[in-house]
């Protein structure tokens, strides 16, 4: 899935527009954004990816562009408990099956507005409702963006069980690398540096050691060494 992305900003040549374009040696062209890379899954056997990288390196334009029918940025609630925010065609036992699965097991709050729940549950929340959609891929953004660290890495463990389990597909577009070895997501698309890695594991247990095919350990320089990649 090779991609060339031109994100366009044509700001209004205002006086202080003008004054930045000048004090800076900038043209309106300069502005604009180019994201140019290659994801490779066409023909692959994954459950769970996962594009990273820190603020404004091009994460939420290139998931929206190339997996724009299943990007969820964030999910809408009216009703007056979350269990009756998830979609009208599931039954209860799918639902609260899929709430159990992602962490979110507390009875009483499935009968709470997503209003008051708090940013963990929240969270949940919204992963089981976004697996609930009948959609080919799920694409989540800001992923564990607004949990705490310990609540990001139990979350991300829970959401790639039930992803494998129920065999769906799900993206998470994050800037933490400290979720990796908890998603253990099948690859990975670093926007940092435009690179694509695949990652292969021994055997079907996701918590095994992960055998890498290369010459050389990769240590990706947001975070610890992948165990194992293959190129």
């Amino acid at each position: 899935m090779e991609f060339e992305i031109i994100k366009k900003t044509e700001p209004k040549e205002t006086f202080r527009v003008s004054s930045v374009l000048n004090a800076f040696d900038l043209s309106i062209d300069k502005v604009c954004e180019k994201f140019k890379g290659n994801i490779q899954i066409e023909d692959k056997d994954w459950n769970v990816g996962l594009i990273v990288g820190s603020s404004g390196s091009g994460k939420s334009t290139i998931a929206k562009e190339l997996f724009k029918d299943g990007y969820i940025f964030e999910q809408n609630y009216s009703e007056s408990s979350v269990i009756d925010d998830m979609p009208k065609e599931k039954s209860v036992k799918e639902i609260t099956k899929a709430f159990t699965s992602v962490g979110f097991a507390s009875p009483p709050s499935w009968l709470k507005p997503y209003s008051v729940l708090s940013n963990g549950e929240k969270m949940r929340c919204d992963l089981a409702k976004s697996i609930l959609e009948e959609k080919e891929i799920v694409v989540f953004d800001e992923f564990t963006s607004v949990v705490n660290r310990e609540v990001a890495k139990t979350g991300s463990f829970a959401i790639q069980k039930a992803i494998r389990k129920m065999n769906k597909k799900f993206i998470a577009v994050a800037c933490h690398s400290d979720i990796i070895e908890w998603l253990e997501p099948d690859w990975i698309y670093n926007t940092d540096e435009q690179r694509f890695f695949f990652v292969q594991t021994n055997t079907n247990d996701h918590k095994s050691n992960l055998k890498y095919s290369g010459t050389q350990t990769i240590r990706m320089k947001f975070g610890n060494p992948l165990k194992s990649i293959i190129i």
